[in-house]
Parts: structure tokens; C-alpha cells; sequence
């Protein structure tokens, strides 16, 4: 079983380009385009099918070659 890495967002949703942006998986919105095009990358057991698929919290992002599940959790107020 991977390690799960918790990632805390601000707001509702945060697109999945973005998510794996901001956590230094890719460097570019168009990299995102060969994971899916490859199916490497999964959303709560689902693959991947659209670069701007909205994440939620709760949601578990895997990705085939990562050592790590990313978590989506909420900023606490």
C-alpha cells in the first residue's frame, strides 16, 4: 500500500493539471496529457480521462510510478 500525502485546499474543488502542479508532479498543464493518454493516473480508483477533472476533498489521487496517494483535505478554520 502507497503512503498517502495529505494536500489541504481553500476552496470546493481544485482541478487535477492544477493539483498535480502545485504538488511539483508536473511542470506544465500539457504534461498532464501524456498521463492520461498513457492511463496512468487515477481519481478514487478511476482513470483519468479529462485534464481539468475537478478533485474534491476526500478525493484520492493515484498516480502509476509515484510513491505516494495525494489526499484531499480542507484548510481548517
Amino acid at each position: 500500500m502507497k503512503e498517502q500525502q495529505q494536500v489541504t485546499i481553500h476552496t470546493e474543488y481544485i482541478q487535477i493539471d492544477q493539483l498535480l502542479k502545485l504538488e511539483g508532479i508536473i511542470e506544465t498543464g500539457g504534461q498532464i496529457k501524456s498521463f492520461i493518454e498513457e492511463g496512468i493516473l487515477t481519481l478514487n480508483g478511476q482513470v483519468v480521462t479529462e485534464k481539468r477533472k475537478k478533485c474534491r476533498i476526500g478525493d484520492v489521487i493515484s498516480c502509476e510510478g509515484l510513491d505516494v496517494d495525494l489526499v484531499i483535505t480542507q484548510e481548517e478554520a
